[in-house]
């Protein structure tokens, strides 16, 4: 089988969806899984945010019982836009983008801030004339669609890494929070898809109605996994409608601005159906070759 070269950069232990994820990709055959790059998601519940999503991501490599390559990425966000959070992580990025080719580019997906993403431009600017494709998610709808307001969280968590990404001219596919917030799934649907198939699958289960009664105000019997298009894409391109825009500029709201306005990829809809089922399907294989 023919395999695409990814990297995933996570603050897994953040919310409950990165989990979802990162095992998604780690059981896709298609994907040569380079290395996961923990990554910060601020300071407003941990002091050590980053080092909790090292944490996370090696509880997930012990049930899936896998040697992926983890790299640290940067404990905090960016001072300025000047200024890289030299990492393990962003070092990583830099290395496998000096193996790509046109007939193998390397993805990087975002599940956070773009913080070791943004590192690795300023640390190596010639990155963003490799053959490489970010692929993030963040950053508000446009045009008004959005799916509730505020700034997005994944944005706040540092808008001088997205700036610079935005800014530098590399190829960006961006899912805002309009698309990335229609990827609900229910408590009831994973009890019936995926409940005691495995340790692993109890698990994914577990911690994301934990987490949503520890910290969801409302009644709430769901939960948005708002990181899988990222590895969906990954899996198959084309599994989403996206509409080419000038490059934004993001101001300290959260709100764009005009940028440097060079093309991005900014993703309209994402094929739900294939993206949850695929999951699923091999979450439930994993269960029946790990017995």
């Amino acid at each position: 089988m023919k395999r695409r070269r990814v990297i995933l950069d996570t603050d897994a232990k953040n919310e409950a969806d990165d989990q979802f994820a990162i095992v998604h990709a780690l059981l896709s055959p298609s994907l040569d899984v380079r290395g996961l790059i923990p990554a910060h998601f601020g300071e407003h519940r941990s002091t050590r945010s980053m080092e909790e999503s090292r944490e996370e991501i090696d509880r997930l490599l012990h049930l899936v019982d896998l040697d992926t390559p983890v790299a640290n990425g940067a404990a905090h966000a960016l001072t300025d836009e000047h200024t890289p959070q030299d990492s393990p992580g962003a070092r990583l990025i830099i290395e496998e983008s000096l193996l790509a080719s046109e007939e193998d580019p390397l993805y990087v997906g975002f599940l956070g801030p773009l913080t070791d993403m943004a590192s690795a431009i300023l640390l190596d600017p010639a990155i963003t004339q490799r053959p490489v494709v970010v692929l993030w998610i963040g950053g508000p709808g446009y045009d008004g669609v959005d799916a509730w307001p505020g700034r997005e969280f994944n944005l706040g968590n540092d808008i001088a890494a997205a700036n610079v990404v935005f800014d530098s001219g590399i190829t960006v596919w961006q899912i805002p929070r309009n698309v990335f917030a229609q990827v609900s799934v229910g408590y009831a649907e994973l009890e019936e898809k995926i409940r005691g198939t495995s340790p692993l699958a109890d698990y994914l289960i577990d911690q994301l109605v934990e987490w949503n009664t520890a910290h969801h105000p409302a009644p709430i019997e769901s939960r948005t996994l708002g990181d899988s298009p990222v590895v969906a894409l990954m899996l198959f391109p084309g599994g989403g409608s996206f509409r080419e825009r000038p490059a934004p500029r993001f101001d300290p709201s959260g709100s764009y601005v005009a940028g440097a306005g060079h093309p991005v990829r900014v993703a309209e809809s994402i094929d739900v159906r294939f993206l949850l089922e695929d999951m699923f399907a091999k979450i439930r294989r994993f269960g029946r070759d790990s017995v």
